[in-house]
């Protein structure tokens, strides 16, 4: 069982907070001294310690062991108590990462709240710490490409700070795992990252759902604000939250704090928010479903998440990753992806992104024979890869009737263009896939009129404007 620490020189303090919290359920252990503190610490990480900052005849002050506990042991809340004119103290200890203070001489009603809250926080960061363990580092980054690396580039500087973030991206580009990069690497690591779905959110249980309920039966309910006290929380796809919802979260932000339903005191939060949105929310807010003040209140740092069509190059990388995630979660088999298989998902259409790249490694791992190589047969067709059942190239209507001549050229043009974006606009690695050299590829790109630009980092290929007609026409 869990117990928390009670450190303060005054044995008599010691023992009245220690008989208040054993009366209610708790175990705990005293310590009167910095030695005594620092050896309980060591020998049982404690689930909360009450920590008083002025500690007589000791080698460490409450600060010095605050800042020891927080390096060693950084996921164990620290409760502060502080006696009169140590209040300026006390803030530059929350500074150092304390979860909250509590004045001498204590109210027992109020001890007991911040006591709670501290130990749900507790229990949320074992199980945080537990889950990361086990569903396979969902912060973990995969890629290479340069729209890739310009996005980490850009959740690196955000870890850095407390602003609130807002990750826009089509469905399935992996806006969660860039939220939980960033918690996972910020000074909130050890604090709780919670989840709210903001398009299973309830309009008639919202309040509760966000703010919790006191009630003489059933006590104090946290709800996901509480929870995440210390941490992150993550409102996934805000632009599906409800009106309702909107207006009351607007209020938190704007006074870091609320009411729990059926309750009466203020309850102080202190956590960091990142969105997400697959929706224009200007256009959300143009047709009156998003409020104007919560979007500037959310989007403070607006981080745009690539599609899995701007990052080809990464697919091999993430590939793989979801092969070795999936044989040591379910044990499929642990194949590699062969040449061809590898360009054609290189070409192929991903209106999912990431997410449906996932499910398709999945798919063929599970219906794959054998354990070789995954070969290009194997992957389905809804990728639209151009090919019949008998190895025939399907022809568009379009492509099928312009003379042979113009036909080549649509499809000459199509054909190194999706090579060109595939290798994200590098002439060298699309010549010496198409097998040409790269001068002779230069002519041939020039001969039809394809150019290259710079975009977001990357080199991509498009048509020429005085070619755009023609290549509408081929389809």
């Amino acid at each position: 069982m869990s117990d928390i620490l009670i450190v303060d020189d005054e044995r008599d303090i010691r023992e009245l907070i220690s008989d208040i919290l054993e009366d209610e359920g708790f175990a705990t252990r005293k310590a009167g001294n910095s030695d005594d503190a620092m050896k309980a610490v060591t020998e049982k990480q404690p689930a909360l310690m009450i920590l008083d900052i002025w500690l007589k005849d000791s080698n460490m002050d409450g600060i010095d062991i605050l800042k020891a506990v927080k390096r060693d042991y950084p996921e164990v809340p620290v409760v502060i108590i502080s006696g009169h004119g140590n209040i300026e103290i006390a803030v530059a200890a929350i500074k150092q990462g304390a979860y909250d203070f509590i004045e001498k001489p204590f109210n027992i009603d109020q001890l007991m709240v911040v006591i709670r809250r501290a130990m749900e926080t507790s229990r949320l960061r074992r199980e945080n710490t537990e889950l990361k363990r086990q569903d396979g580092a969902p912060s973990e980054l995969i890629g290479e490409s340069a729209s890739f690396r310009t996005l980490v580039s850009q959740l690196e500087k955000v870890t850095r700070s407390n602003g609130r973030v807002m990750l826009t991206g089509p469905a399935g580009v992996g806006k969660d795992v860039a939220a939980r990069f960033i918690h996972a690497n910020s000074n909130r690591a050890s604090g709780p990252f919670v989840t709210v779905n903001c398009a299973g959110m309830d309009p008639d249980r919202v309040e509760e759902m966000l703010f919790g309920r006191e009630s003489a039966e059933r006590g104090v309910e946290s709800g996901m604000l509480e929870q995440a006290h210390g941490g992150i929380i993550y409102f996934d796809e805000v632009a599906d939250m409800p009106l309702a919802a909107q207006s009351k979260i607007l209020r938190v932000l704007v006074d870091q704090q609320f009411t729990r339903v059926g309750g009466a005191d203020k309850v102080k939060v202190d956590l960091r928010v990142i969105s997400s949105t697959n929706k224009d929310l200007m256009a959300e807010i143009d047709a009156g479903t998003f409020r104007e003040e919560l979007f500037h209140r959310l989007n403070v740092v607006p981080i745009a998440v690539p599609s899995l069509e701007e990052r080809r190059e990464d697919i091999p990388a993430l590939a793989e990753h979801f092969i070795a995630g999936f044989n040591e979660q379910q044990g499929l088999p642990l194949r590699v992806l062969s040449e061809d298989a590898i360009a054609l998902m290189q070409t192929m259409v991903w209106p999912g992104n990431v997410r449906q790249l996932k499910n398709l490694i999945e798919r063929v791992l599970i219906l794959g024979e054998g354990s070789g190589e995954i070969e290009a047969a194997e992957l389905p067709e809804e990728g639209g890869s151009g090919g019949g059942d008998d190895g025939r190239v399907v022809l568009s209507g379009a492509l099928a009737t312009l003379p042979l001549r113009e036909a080549r050229e649509a499809f000459e043009r199509e054909y190194l263009l999706t090579q060109i974006n595939r290798f994200g606009g590098n002439i060298s690695r699309t010549a010496n896939f198409v097998g040409m050299e790269r001068s002779a590829l230069h002519r041939k790109l020039k001969s039809l009129g394809v150019v290259t630009s710079n975009k977001s980092g990357a080199r991509v290929a498009r048509v020429s404007e005085e070619d755009d007609d023609e290549a509408r026409k081929a389809g």
